[in-house]
């Protein structure tokens, strides 16, 4: 009521407006009570609103604007401010920000029926005692204004990285998917011995050129049930969150190239800086950090909900 009237008291005067909307509104001030709300002397929630709203509105435009209560409400902990989560939610609601939804799945999988395929080594288990246990690929695609852009990921289940990825015009087997796997294996010393590679049944992850390579580099390749997204769901997950925080924030898009200089910022920010619920509020670096420095301990150390 006091912002609607400082809006308005230079064009129609304090007297007119609260004469007028009084009978109207229930509850709306009267001049004399506007004169003294206006002259008290602001609260401490008042004085800490002003300085937590801008912050709250900051952090979440650098998070891609897509954070909810319970990310801002951590993110705000681990910046120092002690806040609850309803504090939060108030705060982002004065702040005018909030959390995005998940979208449905859009299908990319073209099966190949003629294919022999390798066995289903997962069954929906995406859990691993450590990285470089389990990775799980699968592609999506983006329309741009010059054709559409197919983007691939590798992803680890322990910690929920992307150690791989790749943007291309083509879905092709020897040029999107397979540089994506080249770049995991190089992010991680070039060897994968012992590791299994999980993907769909796309003709894109069970073509020879593909399948050769990740025998050749030590992996053990997994394919789910045909046309079940519960089989490949973590890769799929990955998959939803990209479209929902970075494509449909940020177009609409030009071209393939402008797609793949904002993914390679994403999923920057994606093993980096953003929050992972899966992973008790912590990002993929963190993870993978702490595993490495409790080995080092001898302590077992656990990722998120998905790898216990």
């Amino acid at each position: 009521m006091i912002r609607f009237i400082d809006e308005h008291r230079d064009r129609f005067g304090v007297e007119l407006i609260c004469r007028v909307l009084r009978p109207a509104v229930q509850g709306f001030l009267t001049s004399r009570g506007y004169r003294a709300a206006v002259g008290r002397a602001p609260s401490a929630r008042q004085l800490k609103d002003e300085l937590l709203v801008p912050e709250v509105a900051r952090l979440h435009a650098e998070n891609y604007g897509v954070y909810g209560r319970r990310k801002m409400h951590a993110l705000m902990r681990r910046q120092g401010w002690q806040v609850g989560r309803d504090q939060t939610e108030r705060l982002m609601r004065l702040a005018g920000v909030r959390g995005v939804r998940k979208s449905k799945r859009v299908s990319t999988t073209r099966p190949d029926k003629t294919t022999v395929l390798p066995s289903d080594l997962v069954n929906r288990r995406f859990t691993a005692p450590a990285p470089r246990r389990l990775w799980v690929c699968d592609v999506t695609y983006v329309a741009t204004w010059s054709g559409f852009a197919y983007v691939a990921f590798v992803t680890d289940v322990y910690s929920r990285r992307i150690v791989g990825w790749n943007v291309a015009a083509t879905l092709r087997s020897e040029i999107l998917p397979l540089q994506a796997l080249d770049m995991a294996a190089w992010n991680v010393g070039g060897r994968l011995d012992g590791l299994i590679h999980h993907a769909d049944h796309g003709s894109n992850y069970t073509a020879m050129v593909y399948t050769e390579r990740i025998v050749e580099l030590g992996a053990v390749p997994s394919t789910g049930t045909v046309g079940d997204s519960f089989d490949n769901a973590m890769a799929e997950a990955v998959n939803n969150l990209y479209k929902t925080e970075l494509i449909r924030q940020r177009g609409p898009w030009r071209t393939v190239e402008q797609v793949e200089l904002a993914t390679l910022e994403w999923v920057w920010w994606w093993n980096n800086s953003r929050l992972h619920g899966e992973l008790d509020m912590r990002t993929p670096a963190e993870v993978e950090e702490a595993y490495y420095a409790d080995q080092e301990s001898g302590q077992p150390a656990p990722a998120g909900q998905a790898s216990r």
